[in-house]
């Protein structure tokens, strides 16, 4: 069951409390359950947790890959690690870590990068992290979810619990809008169908969902049908809902708020390239490093609008002809 609620408006709940909720619930489900954080608690609003239960909480300082160590150590006793910190920390700082201690060695664990991309905001270049999916799309057996929203974010948690191998969640803290109603089902691998189109196909990850579905009703206005797919997880692909799509519509956008060097844009070229070859037009950070702004500044600046993917639309229709 999927029910698309998508307004734009301020989400029910943040991430950061959908975060500290469903981590609280999976305790209470499963004592091996254990939660790491590189003292980055404010953030996520789990420093109650901490209190709360001690026995399944560690906070390692700002050590970050001591922190993907610690979580090897306690997957070894039998317990589920879930760790978190900044998008940058949790993936490019910590990637030899992850990639040996944890995916060579056949261990699992769940990883949260938070502030992804161009939502680091005004903690700058340093913290914007536009590559951690292509990192993190390298290791065998990887899976890598773009958050969409707080049912996803929920969702998924709780699914990847037992999940074999790294399993990593990049999102927004705050200011992520609703698109799914709270009973979505998700699963992993398999994308979501927001709406039927037949001259483009649109296909948008993370905060770029719900701007994906403002340009489809750009498009309309100028009477182009455009189809919008959230694939969920951008490793493993959906691949039968998008070469199936691209078929239909024999145009592709993808949409990012991350590199277009590595990211969504590039699994899904790489996909249709060898199944279905169609024009692809990318929409995401285009070989530039982050900078200081609000998220609407940022947005501009990076060409992440739905101004822009419409514009993309049109060219790939164009192309197509």
């Amino acid at each position: 069951m999927s029910e698309i609620i998508y307004t734009g408006a301020a989400p029910k709940a943040e991430i950061s409390s959908v975060f500290s909720s469903t981590l609280e619930e999976l305790f209470h489900q499963d004592s091996s359950v254990v939660y790491i954080d590189a003292d980055l608690m404010g953030s996520m609003k789990t420093k109650e947790l901490w209190k709360k239960y001690p026995d399944n909480v560690i906070n390692t300082g700002i050590q970050e890959a001591n922190m993907i160590g610690v979580a090897a150590g306690l997957y070894l006793t039998g317990m589920k690690p879930y760790v978190h910190s900044f998008s940058p920390f949790a993936s490019r700082r910590v990637f030899d870590q992850v990639f040996l201690s944890i995916g060579y060695a056949g261990k699992s664990i769940r990883i949260i990068g938070s502030d992804a991309g161009i939502m680091a905001t005004y903690n700058g270049g340093t913290h914007m992290c536009f590559e951690d999916i292509a990192m993190m799309c390298t290791i065998p057996g990887v899976c890598v979810i773009d958050v969409s929203d707080a049912a996803m974010f929920r969702s998924l948690l709780i699914q990847t619990k037992d999940r074999p191998g790294v399993t990593y969640f990049r999102t927004a803290r705050r200011g992520l809008p609703d698109v799914y109603s709270d009973d979505t089902e998700f699963r992993i691998g398999e994308g979501k169908l927001i709406s039927d189109g037949s001259d483009v196909t649109i296909i948008a990850s993370g905060i770029m969902v719900g701007t994906a579905i403002e340009a489809a009703g750009i498009l309309k206005e100028k009477g182009v049908s455009a189809e919008v797919i959230d694939p969920i997880t951008i490793k493993p692909l959906d691949r039968e809902l998008i070469i199936s799509s691209a078929k239909k519509t024999g145009a592709v956008v993808t949409a990012e708020n991350h590199s277009i060097h590595g990211g969504l844009g590039a699994e899904v070229a790489s996909l249709l390239s060898g199944e279905y070859p169609v024009p692809v037009m990318m929409v995401g950070i285009e070989d530039r490093f982050g900078q200081v702004g609000n998220e609407k500044y940022l947005r501009e600046q990076y060409g992440l609008t739905a101004d822009n993917i419409a514009e993309k639309a049109l060219a790939a229709i164009n192309k197509k002809r």
